[in-house]
């Protein structure tokens, strides 16, 4: 039976689908380009053009990194790892796939044109993928920080079809593009929110309302400002004590004495001082991030002062194991890690230069100094053979990769030492980049990894550098690193707060 003539005509073919829809495109850019927008042809072709080359993202990645808000350093890198996504993205696939031409300028008032035309293919729009991944990925880890940044990147993607440069439609798909990008990116790399929380024994704990019977002690150097205020809105009972790095150990001591909770606020290394002094005391310890890094309160989950108080106010806390060294001239804990060989003198020379030009671009040029500079690895005894190390590490756990992200440890009380060496060789950077990408526990020429309970070093040249928790000292002779099993309760949020 032959099909009804008449309903065949009635049915659009694709090209007439086609047809329709580049028609629809051109008419909505036509009445962008005859819409005045107050303000508009000032502001909108010179945001456009901020962005180009996602310059006006990293520009903004920056200063989110410099404010030391919640969250707010992780929600950059995340909106640059989406951004970079994106990019690769359109650069490999979405242009050469799709070879449309421009539109046309005609309709557009000259003084919102661009100085300079693009002169790359179309769809879709560059700018708009790079707006939508740097502020979708901001959101995932920040939706404060995404709201803020929602506003700039949708203006990016207007000016693009605003100044003539792009169909509605080449916007709508690098909108989509780069929302995915940062999709994929979240895979990659899971949010703050979304990682596994770290297992732990519970403990008793005092409850503590209102922050009565907390002495907390900040360290100021640290940059805690921000969230000492915080702490003050969110626990006003509490007595809060601020030092600098030379009298941290000092108050700390005073402050056991009328505490029932020790709390603390600063890094990595003032957490370090802290654990010592509540494991002298016996107190549970409060631990409210003020650093740079925060591995050990972002390991318990404590991200800001109103995590810090929900774990108070329900007396949620944990036992976690304490690593511990003991040397023949040095004896110290540490919560998070343990290093000789190359990362000690990172450490250092990072230190030198962060007060000058900041934390992360100090890290950056301490690498590039230490990697290039002449040196020998440590030589050291393990398991009864004297060895050459470029790196010696053992962290205080098991650490875990998830997806791409750095390692996180799943479990506080697992009793292991996480110990990865580097040995000596020619080509230290080759080794050392080799011995990062490598999964835990793996083994090769160069890296080892392995997990244990105790670990013997022997035979230290005077004047060998450790770091521990951040903080780089001297030794020699022999060295012992330990667990203490499950020896400090810490405050951390019920499961139900913090995922």
């Amino acid at each position: 039976m032959s099909p009804d003539p008449d309903l065949t005509m009635t049915q659009p073919g694709p090209h007439r689908v086609k047809g329709a829809f580049l028609n629809l495109d051109r008419r909505l850019f036509e009445a962008v380009a005859a819409h005045h927008w107050p303000g508009g042809d000032r502001v909108l072709p010179r945001l456009s053009r901020a962005a180009d080359h996602g310059l006006l993202w990293c520009a903004t990645a920056a200063a989110l990194g410099l404010t030391r808000a919640p969250g707010a350093r992780r929600a950059a890198l995340r909106g640059v790892a989406s951004l970079g996504l994106a990019s690769l993205t359109i650069n490999t696939l979405g242009k050469r796939t799709v070879r449309r031409p421009r539109p046309l300028l005609d309709p557009v008032p000259h003084v919102r044109r661009l100085p300079r035309q693009p002169t790359t293919t179309s769809f879709p729009s560059g700018h708009a993928a790079s707006a939508a991944a740097f502020a979708a990925g901001v959101a995932m880890e920040s939706p404060r920080w995404g709201a803020a940044v929602a506003l700039p990147a949708g203006a990016v993607a207007l000016s693009r079809v605003y100044t003539g440069v792009h169909f509605p439609s080449d916007v709508l798909a690098g909108t989509a593009l780069g929302v995915g990008a940062a999709w994929i990116a979240r895979r990659l790399m899971p949010t703050l929110v979304e990682s596994v929380r770290p297992a732990a024994s519970r403990a008793e704990a005092p409850t503590v309302r209102r922050g009565a019977g907390l002495v907390m002690v900040a360290n100021t150097s640290s940059g805690t400002s921000t969230r000492i205020r915080a702490v003050r809105d969110e626990l006003p009972e509490a007595r809060i004590v601020t030092c600098g790095p030379d009298d941290i150990r000092e108050e700390l001591e005073r402050a056991a004495k009328h505490a029932r909770v020790l709390g603390v606020c600063g890094g990595d290394g003032t957490v370090n001082t802290a654990a010592e002094v509540a494991l002298e005391s016996g107190l549970p310890l409060a631990v409210l991030p003020g650093g740079t890094l925060n591995h050990f309160a972002q390991d318990l989950g404590v991200r800001d002062a109103r995590d810090l108080r929900r774990a108070l106010e329900s007396g949620s806390a944990v036992r976690v194991d304490v690593g511990e060294f003991v040397g023949d001239d040095r004896r110290g804990v540490f919560l998070n890690t343990f290093s000789l060989g190359v990362y000690p003198e990172l450490v250092r020379e990072r230190e030198r230069w962060s007060g000058r030009i900041g934390e992360w671009p100090a890290g950056v040029l301490a690498a590039v100094r230490v990697l290039r500079a002449d040196r020998h690895p440590v030589e050291a005894g393990i398991g009864g053979r004297r060895r050459p190390l470029w790196l010696l590490f053992a962290g205080n756990g098991t650490y875990h990769r998830m997806g791409l992200s750095p390692g996180r440890r799943l479990d506080l009380a697992d009793g292991r030492l996480d110990v990865r060496v580097v040995r000596g060789g020619r080509r230290p950077a080759t080794r050392l980049l080799s011995a990062a990408l490598a999964g835990p526990l793996t083994r090769s020429p160069a890296h080892t990894a392995v997990t244990t309970g105790r670990l013997r070093l022997t035979d230290l040249a005077a004047g060998t550098l450790l770091a521990y928790d951040g903080e780089v000292r001297e030794t020699r002779g022999d060295l012992t690193l330990r667990k203490l099993p499950e020896a400090l309760t810490v405050y951390r949020p019920p499961t139900g707060d913090v995922s």
